[in-house]
């Protein structure tokens, strides 16, 4: 595993190509225009307990950013990091009403979906209630905020061309990856949701949403 040092004030990125959490941060370094330096922690052979990357990120999450000898071990705040640092295209809205809608949708995709299906609660799903469970509870549970996320915005009536307007804000940074989850891994049935369908549709046209996809990741399989 890497030194904690990015090389030459060059960030570095802690991922692994099918992480939604590291998704959102490439999403944000994309958009911002932020060169930097993508380092592998692979997931599935336990790479996030190697003594070295657990001093990065005590909590053995990817992703981890690192920026000369300061480390953020949380997707979330990686994004606000970045925003600060990097002001221009902003990700939050000035007017207070749709910054604070931006960070609810957010976080009902950060703690209200993506964590109760991460790798850890599928695992031990499968070992304590049996095998396959995991993907009926993910379903559940991506149907449930996305019902949420859905009805939220027609509330609202704020979607534009992205979810809060015509602009690519924190929303969709946090929507994209959740979204290409439920279509290509658990096979959501996106028709009940066409705000978010449509919203697909817009990601996968935008070329910094593109090139954070998971397949095109230097540690995704080839098949992928």
């Amino acid at each position: 595993m890497a030194e904690a040092e990015a090389t030459a004030g060059r960030l570095s990125l802690y991922s692994y190509w099918r992480s939604s959490c590291s998704h959102r941060a490439r999403i944000a370094l994309n958009l911002k225009g932020v060169d930097y330096e993508y380092k592998v922690v692979n997931l599935l052979k336990g790479e996030q307990s190697d003594p070295e990357f657990v001093k990065l990120n005590p909590m053995k999450f990817v992703p981890a950013l690192v920026d000369g000898d300061f480390v953020i071990g949380d997707s979330y705040a990686i994004v606000l990091y970045l925003e600060d640092k990097y002001p221009e295209p902003p990700l939050l809205p000035h007017d207070l009403q749709n910054k604070a809608l931006n960070h609810q949708i957010a976080s009902i995709v950060a703690s209200g979906i993506q964590p109760l299906h991460n790798l850890t609660v599928l695992r031990f799903i499968d070992q304590k209630v049996g095998a396959g469970e995991g993907v009926l509870w993910t379903q559940q549970q991506i149907e449930r905020g996305f019902t949420a996320i859905e009805n939220l915005i027609q509330l609202k009536g704020c979607a534009g061309k992205y979810a809060t307007g015509d602009e690519v804000l924190l929303a969709d940074v946090f929507l994209a990856p959740q979204i290409y989850v439920a279509i290509e891994r658990t096979k959501i049935d996106m028709s009940n949701y066409p705000t978010l369908a449509r919203l697909h549709s817009e990601y996968m046209a935008h070329p910094a949403f593109v090139a954070a996809l998971p397949g095109r990741q230097p540690d995704a399989p080839s098949s992928s």
